[in-house]
């Protein structure tokens, strides 16, 4: 999760690598504009493209839907870091269209407002800022989470670019982490593959902890976690280990060297391109297999 500590992190990352002062650092938010370090998808697939809402029995969920404009494809959910669905993701998704995909990026905080949910160039070291995320966070709780796993794979389902034959896929970055985690769970039939990039609190000592649901999956996973996660909670990736190799579900879990929490989207102050690229590779190869 977006937290105080990933905030001390993220400022030293960039004191250190940028050379900027404090004050130029605030300047930097998200949505600071580097979408263009994003290599092109060889052979892309023309898609299309498309806002939509879709009706839970919370409300009526805004999400981006974009797909191969030819045929049926398997599906992909993917649940966006704090800072919402916005154009980085907007592009992500895009981007995983053109590799075959019918994807859906949705707006995890539709019960409170519509996206986009902060500000370009919104900035986590801004009291207000984080006051505003961290209480949109909060919201989220495992009975929503299963609600919109719920009514997201049922939308995807009735689409034309969906191939129902095939398994859905879902990723999530930060807080999507455990979001992808509880899909997978509450949509074991439907979900083959899952992807969580420096997902945060997979694996704790609560009751409702993520991790305690993976005996109801019947995914395979991908894991991705930041360095500085690893090292404030080492024995997480054990604890997931241990959970998966005793549900005999395939997981490839992994520290990326020298990321910091929230490397993956490019428009982070501390994105990472060569293990962003990495990870999405690897994604790639799960979804791939998995969902063939």
């Amino acid at each position: 999760m977006c937290d105080e500590h990933s905030l001390d992190d993220m400022i030293a990352y960039e004191l250190r690598s940028k050379a900027l002062s404090r004050r130029q650092f605030a300047a930097l938010g998200v949505g600071a504009g580097v979408w263009s370090l994003l290599p092109p998808v060889a052979n892309a697939a023309a898609v299309s493209e498309a806002d939509v809402a879709i009706k839970t029995p919370d409300g009526v969920a805004d999400a981006y839907f974009v797909h191969p404009s030819q045929g049926a494809h398997a599906a992909v959910l993917i649940w966006p870091d704090i800072f919402g669905l916005r154009p980085a993701f907007r592009q992500m998704g895009k981007r995983l269209a053109e590799s075959g995909y019918a994807v859906l990026v949705v707006n995890p905080f539709y019960r409170k407002q519509k996206a986009p949910t902060s500000e370009r160039g919104a900035d986590f070291s801004d009291p207000d800022t984080r006051t505003a995320l961290m209480a949109l966070a909060g919201a989220l709780t495992p009975a929503t989470a299963k609600i919109d796993a719920d009514a997201f794979v049922a939308w995807l389902d009735q689409q034309e670019a969906v191939d129902t034959n095939r398994k859905i896929g879902t990723a999530g970055y930060c807080m999507g982490g455990p979001l992808v985690m509880r899909t997978a769970a509450v949509q074991a039939e439907r979900i083959g593959a899952g992807a969580s990039f420096h997902g945060g609190g997979l694996a704790t000592d609560k009751t409702d902890s993520p991790h305690l649901l993976i005996p109801d999956m019947m995914a395979q996973f991908l894991i991705a976690i930041a360095a500085n996660d690893d090292e404030r909670d080492p024995k997480a990736k054990d604890t997931l280990r241990a959970a998966f190799a005793a549900a005999e579900l395939p997981a490839e879990i992994e520290v990326y060297a020298g990321t910091l929490h929230g490397w993956c989207p490019p428009d982070a102050k501390v994105y990472d391109a060569a293990q962003a690229e990495k990870a999405w590779e690897r994604m790639l190869a799960l979804f791939a297999k998995a969902l063939a």
